[in-house]
């Protein structure tokens, strides 16, 4: 074959497969539309949860604590999966693999430490804390029977 009717083939592929992924999407939508329910009640738009009727507003602020230890989770969680990699290859990599990733391991624990030394993962607020410092705390509950 040609190089040109290679060419060919590959272009009509990739666009056989943009058609296919176009013409699925618009199959699942207009099936959703076509077969989903048509019942408009007033009932119909109110939010609905594990049985529970809402109560209050859903527009709760979030402490930035919130976002910072959850940025925290992926970065560690990410970490997770270099290792799972690591480990189905262990056998091929032997004792260097092995000391490499046990250094890995060594930084993750230190990046750990460093950050619940500063108080990154710490979720009370800083009010509370200058309380349990100062003895507040202990004297109430020493107090209370």
């Amino acid at each position: 074959m040609s190089i040109t009717t290679e060419v060919t083939a590959h272009y009509w592929a990739l666009a056989v497969f943009f058609v296919g992924a176009a013409g699925l999407c618009c199959f699942m939508l207009s099936g959703g539309y076509l077969l989903g329910g048509k019942a408009h009640a007033r009932s119909k738009n109110v939010p609905f949860e594990s049985g529970i009727d809402p109560v209050g507003t859903a527009r709760l602020r979030l402490s930035a604590k919130y976002y910072l230890v959850a940025m925290f989770f992926v970065i560690f969680d990410v970490e997770a999966l270099y290792l799972y990699a690591w480990s189905t290859s262990i056998r091929e990599v032997g004792w260097g693999g092995f000391c490499e990733a046990a250094v890995f391991i060594l930084v993750l624990l230190a990046g750990l430490v460093y950050l619940v030394r500063i108080g990154a993962l710490d979720w009370t607020p800083e009010r509370s804390l200058r309380l349990r410092r100062s003895g507040h705390i202990a004297e109430n509950q020493r107090r209370q029977p």
